[in-house]
Formats: structure tokens, sequence, C-alpha cells
């Protein structure tokens, strides 16, 4: 096992250790369809030694939580209530004086506009046509960016860039039936040539768009690619800046990797970077249905540039965002979401390390959360703002009895995720030992809270029985896929196909 594994293991099993100790053997054996009842024992002594944890850890023996605290709503400065909402909430109602942890979870919710309304758009579709996309996959590409020409309407516009070694563009161009007609004969004509150049299909498609950012209110680039980078930037951070430097333009970028050979973290860092949508796809006949759903995405956008910003007060130490980007800069930690679509969602759930004050009974603020984002529709920026507080004491029982079920399901749901993703890492890396051994651990976390997680550890149990009959690369490589996707989803992401 190498370094990486074990300290994963080792965090996630100290995680873990803590769990009801009824039998070793409850951890590994899928649940009954009728969990055991938790059994209520006397209160721990209201001491503790070491940082307080209570408000991820189950004790052992401990009652069902079942308190759920008021939902906290956050305001707009204008008052007004804009497409965006934000609520959240923190995993207790105490923290313990001294070091200790909790957790906060934040739900951003784009709010359904009262009549539909579709927003024109300024596009960039950007093909792979190096050599490895030879055959079907650029075949499929082809018919799916026609199609997509095919739906655009009159006052939409499209720029075309493809790119192997070298860069071919076809200038944005407004949609009527001459252009249409260019489009799709300037599709036709594509063949495969060369390397990957991703960072010069991106620059191209940046200088194709901008001219008109000003004009519409979305401007998306959709990237397609099937290998890894071998022209121009070929790091990932590197690619990462230059999505970033495209969104501070303004435009949203989508990453799709096709085939078996794209970088998977390449591509959902490019997502998460440009606020678009990410997509694995095993089979290029998909790519049809999925450039429609970026166009459907892009046309019905209510909120684009969407930013939650944490902002940590005296006493907090530290923030980590559970599965997500984000990057801390002083007291704020920011993380990049996606544009969003009336109707759709983002889970946030984050780690918060404290030293509270001494004082038992003081109020102490834990975290002001910030959810900024360009109001499409006004076509102004906005933002709504949610402050997040806790009581001080000294009693553990007080701790414990005073928890959220909501928020403790959420962060061991987290928790749990974060070895799942860890475990598909170790698949990628072909070490099947550590991966089964992170899919045990993330199974033993969701069983503490196996009624309400069911559904996590039934994914586990499909990916522990999928695994265990892949032996060929392409089988390993698909499950690892699978079993990434299920991770956004468990993280709270909705942005990914």
């Amino acid at each position: 096992m190498n370094r990486t594994t074990l300290l994963l293991s080792l965090a996630g099993l100290l995680v873990v250790g803590a769990l009801v100790l009824d039998g070793a053997a409850r951890h590994f054996n899928p649940p009954s369809e009728h969990p055991p009842t938790h059994v209520a024992v006397p209160p721990p002594p209201a001491t503790r030694t070491g940082p307080d944890q209570s408000h991820t850890v189950v004790q052992p023996g401990e009652a069902p939580i079942n308190l759920l605290l008021p939902v906290g709503v956050g305001k707009s400065p204008t008052g007004k209530a804009g497409p965006l909402e934000l609520t959240g909430k923190l995993s207790g109602a105490y923290v313990m004086t001294g070091p200790g942890e909790a957790f906060a979870w934040f739900e951003l919710s784009a709010r359904k506009p009262e009549s539909a309304r579709r927003v024109p758009v300024n596009l960039a579709l950007v093909l792979d046509r190096s050599g490895s996309m030879m055959g079907s996959k650029l075949e499929d590409a082809k018919r799916a960016a026609q199609a997509l020409v095919k739906q655009l309407r009159p006052g939409d516009r499209l720029a075309l860039v493809h790119y192997g070694s070298n860069v071919t563009t076809l200038p944005s161009v407004e949609i009527n039936e001459q252009t249409r007609e260019e489009l799709l004969r300037a599709i036709s004509r594509i063949e495969v040539d060369g390397s990957t150049n991703i960072s010069g299909g991106l620059q191209a498609a940046a200088e194709a768009v901008r001219p008109y950012t000003r004009e519409f209110r979305v401007t998306r680039a959709i990237l397609l690619s099937d290998g890894q980078p071998t022209e121009g930037i070929v790091s990932n951070t590197g690619l990462f800046s230059e999505v970033g430097k495209l969104r501070e333009m303004g435009i949203t970028v989508s990453a799709l990797g096709v085939g078996e050979g794209f970088n998977d973290a390449l591509m959902r860092g490019m997502a998460e970077q440009g606020g678009g949508f990410s997509g694995f796809v095993s089979d290029s006949a998909e790519l049809a249905s999925i450039f429609t759903r970026e166009l459907e995405q892009a046309a019905s956008t209510v909120a684009r540039n969407v930013n939650l910003v944490l902002t940590m007060p005296p006493g907090v130490k530290s923030v980590e965002v559970m599965g997500l980007t984000s990057t801390r800069e002083g007291n704020t930690v920011r993380v990049p979401l996606y544009d969003m679509t009336g109707g759709q969602s983002a889970r946030v759930v984050a780690k918060v390390t404290l030293d509270a004050p001494s004082a038992s009974g003081t109020e102490m603020s834990v975290l002001t959360a910030t959810l900024s984002y360009v109001d499409v529709t006004a076509d102004q920026p906005d933002q709504v703002q949610l402050a997040l507080s806790a009581r001080v004491t000294d009693d553990v029982q007080t701790v414990r009895t005073n928890l959220d079920r909501d928020v403790r399901v959420h962060a061991i749901r987290a928790l749990g995720t974060q070895q799942l993703h860890a475990a598909a890492e170790e698949m990628k890396n072909g070490n099947r030992q550590g991966a089964v051994s992170l899919l045990d651990n993330a199974r033993r976390l969701f069983g503490s809270s196996a009624s309400a997680l069911a559904g996590e550890i039934a994914d586990v149990d499909a990916a522990q029985a999928a695994y265990g009959k892949a032996h060929s690369d392409s089988d390993v490589r698909r499950e690892m896929l699978d079993l990434k996707k299920k991770t956004m989803k468990s993280f709270g992401q909705n942005n990914s196909y």
C-alpha cells in the first residue's frame, strides 16, 4: 500500500473508529431492511479529553439524534429576492469551549422564473480533431455539432473552433439561414490531424466570443477532448489558470471528455474553474444529447459567475470545503460554483476547525457566507448573505443533545464520499488493495447513519461488486469514472453528465 493510500485509510479509520461498537462484523455486512434500534444509554460524564468531535463522530451506544435546528435564510442587501436563495445551518446549537470542530451546511437554490424565458446565447464550440479522434468519435462529434447548429435560433451567435496541433477558427457569426448552412458545411469538412492543443483551442474561443460578451448576457465555450493535452499548455494548473481567465472575461467553460483516454481530473477541474458542466462520455453517440443539454442550460441560465465566500471570524482556525475546489485568502475561503437555471441547486458542506472562547454561555460567530452572482434577467450583480453562530458551553452533554440530525448526516455523507473519491483515484493508479480498503471505509461511515444513507450504502455495494468483476484496464477505468460521477452527486453538485 503506498503512502497516500495508507494516510487516507488511517484518516478514515480514525473517524470511523468511534462508530457504534456492537460487533465489527456489522461494518462489513449490508444492513438489514430494518436497521437495529439504537439503545439509549446514560449520558457520559460532562468531561472530555482532546478536541471536541461530537458533531461528527457517532458515540458508542448513543441514542438517535432527532433534533432539527431552524434553517437560516440568507438576505440580500437590497431586501429584494433575486434568482438565487441561500439557506444553511450548523451541525449544532452549541460548541465546546476550547479546540473543536463543527460542520456547516449550505443549500443554494435557483428560483424558477414565473415565465420561461429563453436568453440569446453567445457560444463557442471547441472540438478536438487530434489523431486519436479518428473514426466514430470524430464522426459522432461532427453530427452532434451539426445538430446543435440546427437548434440555434436567429439572434444567437456561434464560433466554431477545432484543434489538433494547430487551431482553426470559424469566427463568431449571428445565426441566420445563410450562416447556419456555412457552419454545417464547415463542420462536415473537419478531419483528424495532429496532437492535442487544448489551450490553443480555449484561447481561440475566447478571442472569437469576447467582442460580443457585452451584448449577450450568457457566453459559453463548450470544449470537447478525448486525450491528454500534448501541445501548448499541458499542465492541469496551467489550463485551470487559462479557464479562470475566460471566466473573468464573462465566458463560462464546460469541459467534456469522450472515450477512454481523456484526463478526468482536468475536465472536472476546468468545469469547476469555468462555472460550467463536466462530462465523462464513454459512448460518443451520446454527444448529440449532451450538446443539446448544454444549449438548453445556457439559454435558460438565471445566474452566472456564482461564488460562495465563507468569512472566518476570530476563533475559527480553518474551513475545509468538502469535495469542492476552494481557495483561501486571509480569513476568507472562496468556492467557485456553476451557472444555474431555474430549479437547479448545489449543496456545500464545510468542516470548521475552531477554538471557542472559555466563557461559557457566550454567543460565538462561526461563519458568514456570502453568495455572489450575476442576475441574468436584471443583467447586474447581486448577493445574499447568511451568518451562522453557536452558543459556547463547557458541558459535553449539552453539545450532544443539541446536535442537528440533518447536518450530521450531510457531514457523514461528505466524509464517506471523500473516501469514495480516494478509492476511485486508487482504481486509476492500479492499486486494487488500496481501493477496496477505502471502499470499506466509506461503507463503515455511511453505515453509522444507515437509515438516512441507504442509497449511499447501496452505491458502495454496487461499486464493490462491479470493481470485483472488472479485470481489464478498460473495465477498471469505466468503474473508476462511474464512481467519480457518483461522488460529484454525493458532494451535492449537479453540473455533470
